[in-house]
């Protein structure tokens, strides 16, 4: 008789109307999160910037260039970048 009367004051009306806002939700965020970095982070790979700064620290730092011959070329990479 207890089971019977718990069941029949169940209030419980399901999910309601917003349930798809959760996936909605999650696949806005893994889109945002994707975006972004795909944005900044593969960007720079892909023109080879951080490559050729990376080369041009080592030749600086092995003395095979002069400091303002550095700064001319890492101002070069960094200006195609943008």
């Amino acid at each position: 008789m207890m089971s019977t009367q718990l069941l029949a004051h169940d209030t419980w009306d399901g999910p309601g109307p917003w349930w798809p806002l959760f996936p909605l939700f999650w696949i806005a965020f893994f889109v945002l999160v994707f975006g972004v970095l795909g944005r900044f982070g593969r960007r720079r790979w892909h023109r080879g910037s951080f490559a050729g700064e990376s080369r041009l620290a080592e030749r600086y730092a092995a003395g095979e260039i002069e400091e303002s011959e550095y700064r001319e070329r890492l101002a070069v990479l960094r200006e195609r970048d943008t």
